[in-house]
């Protein structure tokens, strides 16, 4: 199987957000993402096709906002439940690298290709996970496993070679 065949699909909340929502009186307001994860992902997305789900409906605008919006990747609104039969229907889990932080993503994180979770994941992901970033979620978590994929799936990316980075002061 060629990487180009490969998706990488990310659970939004508590992977490129650090899990935080802010609320006032009128509802859900706010969720913080991180600066590093969009830029490693555009790069990423010339060797893996990239998309995202969010089970997350009231405050599914914030996200597409930065996912579908200002990142210019394709945004699912799925319910955690109906996850598993989704990857499987749409993209097959075969093919899939899932990257998820919740108790509810620990059987899709066993069960496809190759399961990643953030640092700041629920224990049970953690454990079932093929690789746990040392990065939380919203805190550069995605981009570390931009890098790690880089590594694992020998893509030979330019940008994550270390080598690459020049002399280290």
């Amino acid at each position: 199987m060629t990487a180009s065949s490969l998706t990488f699909c990310l659970d939004v909340d508590g992977v490129m957000t650090d899990g935080t929502f802010w609320y006032d009186h009128t509802g859900k307001l706010l969720k913080r993402f991180g600066p590093e994860d969009a830029d490693a992902l555009q790069i990423m997305r010339a060797f893996l096709q990239i998309r995202f789900v969010s089970a997350d409906k009231r405050g599914f605008p914030i996200s597409e906002a930065r996912i579908a919006r200002d990142m210019g990747f394709d945004l699912e609104l799925v319910a955690s439940e109906d996850r598993y039969a989704w990857l499987e229907q749409e993209i097959g889990l075969d093919s899939t690298i899932y990257m998820g932080d919740s108790f509810k993503d620990a059987v899709i994180i066993r069960d496809c290709m190759l399961g990643i979770a953030p640092a700041n994941a629920s224990p049970v992901a953690r454990q079932i996970a093929d690789h746990v970033t040392v990065s939380r979620g919203g805190q550069g978590a995605v981009a570390e496993a931009c890098f790690f994929l880089n590594t694992f799936l020998g893509l030979q990316v330019p940008e994550f070679e270390l080598g690459n980075l020049g002399e280290i002061r």
